[in-house]
């Protein structure tokens, strides 16, 4: 049996009955949450056959100046093909925290041409509450895939584009805590200026989330039409890149594909002095 994903998240559920699919590819991109410690729990367990996907040291972008960018389309290829994924394979990606940094690899293939992928709704923790089988963390042994990546620029904006979105009154949607995002709790970054960029407007990704799973459809929905109730283009936005990815997943979520994603986000925005901002 071959899988074709048909939704931007899946079920537990849905997982567990369709484990064995032969073209089934399950990724773990878990990272540590930013203001927490390193993950200990449940660290020595997975779901069966999961592949490690490494945000933080393989897929980005090493020179970058900016933690989290986007690595090249030639990169990204190369080591997805190391993982064993081919142009047929259908992706399923969790975490170890819930929903949190899953959409960003969900978002990365995306950009880099591939629809074939889903996020495991409340990922390892929801998995392990229904009691299904885990085996021990381990590497898995694959024969390199022929997965072909093909970039989407149109997916992203650059600084450029968000300095003139923010100038026009452009909807961008910031998915950092409002304590960061009007600047009353300090960015995780000492040396970074607090605040926002003028004319956003703050949407924490919890708010898309209840209990480490993202909300039903039509409660996202009515969440981005109170922000956006004339569906206008929208660009997102968070700390670094990964959260903002999350609120793209809702975006999907709730029917609505008019969206960028600003990868350096604040990290880059706040770095540049020039640059104005809010608080």
């Amino acid at each position: 049996m071959k899988l074709k994903i048909e939704s931007p998240i899946v079920s537990v559920e849905w997982l567990y009955e369709n484990i064995n699919a032969e073209n089934l590819i399950v990724l773990d991109a878990t990272i540590t949450k930013v203001g927490t410690k390193e993950i200990t729990k449940e660290e020595k367990q997975q779901i069966p056959n999961t592949i490690f996907f490494d945000l933080k040291n393989v897929f980005l972008d090493n020179e970058g100046l900016y933690p989290n960018t986007i690595p090249t389309k030639e990169n990204f290829e190369e080591e997805v093909q190391k993982l064993g994924i081919n142009k047929n394979s259908s992706i399923v990606v969790y975490d170890r925290i819930g929903v949190y940094s899953s959409p960003r690899v969900w978002w990365m293939f995306k950009a880099f041409g591939f629809e074939n992928i889903t996020v495991l709704n409340g990922g390892f923790p929801s998995w392990l509450k229904n009691n299904y089988p885990v085996e021990v963390l381990k590497l898995k042994q694959v024969i390199k895939g022929d997965f072909i990546a093909d970039f989407k620029t149109e997916n992203i904006s650059l600084t450029n584009n968000v300095l003139q979105a923010s100038k026009n009154k452009k909807l961008i949607l910031d998915a950092r805590s409002k304590g960061r995002f009007y600047a009353i709790e300090p960015e995780p970054r000492a040396d970074l200026r607090s605040g926002h960029i003028p004319n956003s407007k703050s949407l924490p990704y919890s708010e898309l989330q209840i209990e480490g799973k993202m909300r039903a459809k039509e409660e996202i929905q009515k969440i981005f039409l109170d922000l956006n109730p004339n569906k206008e283009d929208v660009i997102f936005s968070c700390g670094s890149g990964i959260t903002a990815c999350i609120l793209a997943l809702g975006s999907e979520i709730a029917g609505y594909k008019r969206y960028k994603m600003y990868d350096g986000s604040w990290t880059e925005w706040a770095s540049n002095l020039e640059l104005p901002i809010e608080k």
